[in-house]
């Protein structure tokens, strides 16, 4: 059998750990593995690799993909999906290893009901895929980001300053509500629940009012406000340009934000942007493990013919559920979790 893999969207930690899982699991499965490069591209536009033991061997602690990625939509233009399905034929590809996101693992789900035997492996850093209780990669962000947070405290302290720490999460909070708790930040802000100005402020002078000197405050990037002058429940953007999937790049919200928290409550105000360090890097002890569960089930799943499904962690279980499933609706922030955060406000 010869399988093709790819990975699609935003860099992640664990994107080879999985890679090398797929190539040493059909190894011992005497299959074939093929890298399509840089994501969706890389079956619109064919350019192979072949992948061996020893081309993966030493990549497990390595972040990014060495295949590259993109956000390449299959579906953006004419054509592009039958163009996709007759490349697999003529690279010989017997199956496809979608590793991905919402976006990557939406096409998946409709080129398998084109024909195209798929099966997918949940990758984001943002957590926020439904039908699995983690993604791989969401446990380096939210260590990486709660380390940015620990540093923070100590010059907030140094300073008497509120700081304003943004991290990522389009619509999901899921890295803010985690860094935030595990940072003890004294709030949190996630794209599920607009932001009260009022209340926001009101927290911060309470927090002072009884003797602390600084707050540290966790915003998501996809957080919008309840209520802005001239900008009303309006996302804060660094352009408003959209990638192939209708996607426009967030960023800024944090300086906005900021900005009125000074000037409501006169205290000094910083803010820091986080970004793309929450992607990048060595992978977690937690994100090669799971990682390379996700590529091992993942083949084994591609053997058995389980195709329009993705390898999914529910409990301490690797199961298949359906691509459909998987990528109808984001999982939104559990606001159970969200309410033991808001236990440790102000």
């Amino acid at each position: 059998m010869k399988i093709g893999v790819l990975t699609g969207g935003g860099d992640c930690p664990g994107l080879n750990a999985v890679i090398r899982a797929v190539v040493r699991k059909s190894d011992t499965l005497s299959s074939r593995v093929v890298g399509l490069r840089n994501g969706w591209k890389g079956l619109l536009d064919p350019s192979p690799m072949d992948l061996d033991g020893k081309m993966v061997s030493g990549i497990v602690h390595i972040g990014g993909t060495i295949i590259g990625t993109s956000r390449t939509n299959p579906f953006k233009d004419p054509g592009g999906a039958e163009r996709a399905l007759k490349n697999m034929r003529i690279l010989g590809l017997d199956a496809l290893i979608a590793i991905g996101g919402e976006d990557t693992l939406g096409a998946a789900a409709k080129l398998y009901e084109m024909g195209l035997p798929v099966v997918g492996v949940p990758k984001t850093i943002d957590n926020d895929l439904s039908g699995t209780d983690f993604t791989f990669g969401f446990d380096t962000a939210i260590s990486t980001a709660t380390d940015a947070i620990d540093r923070i405290h100590t010059t907030a302290e140094s300073h008497n300053r509120v700081m304003v720490v943004e991290v990522m999460g389009r619509h999901a909070g899921w890295i803010a509500t985690y860094s935030g708790i595990a940072g003890g930040a004294d709030v949190i802000l996630v794209p599920e629940i607009p932001i009260d100005l009022d209340e926001v402020c009101d927290l911060i002078l309470r927090r002072h009012s009884r003797g602390k000197t600084f707050s540290i405050i966790v915003v998501a990037e996809g957080a919008q406000f309840a209520s802005t002058p001239g900008s009303e429940g309006d996302l804060v953007l660094q352009e408003t340009q959209k990638d192939e999937f209708g996607h426009v790049r967030l960023g800024g919200i944090s300086q906005v934000l900021a900005k009125a928290i000074e000037k409501r409550t006169k205290f000094e105000t910083r803010y820091v942007v986080l970004g793309h360090i929450q992607r990048g890097g060595s992978p977690t002890a937690h994100d090669r493990v799971l990682a390379t569960r996700f590529g091992v089930f993942a083949t084994e799943m591609v053997h058995r013919g389980e195709f329009g499904k993705m390898a999914a962690l529910q409990g301490n279980r690797i199961v298949a559920v359906p691509l459909a499933e998987a990528t109808a609706t984001l999982k939104t922030v559990d606001m159970g979790i969200y309410g033991i955060a808001k236990e440790f406000f102000g």
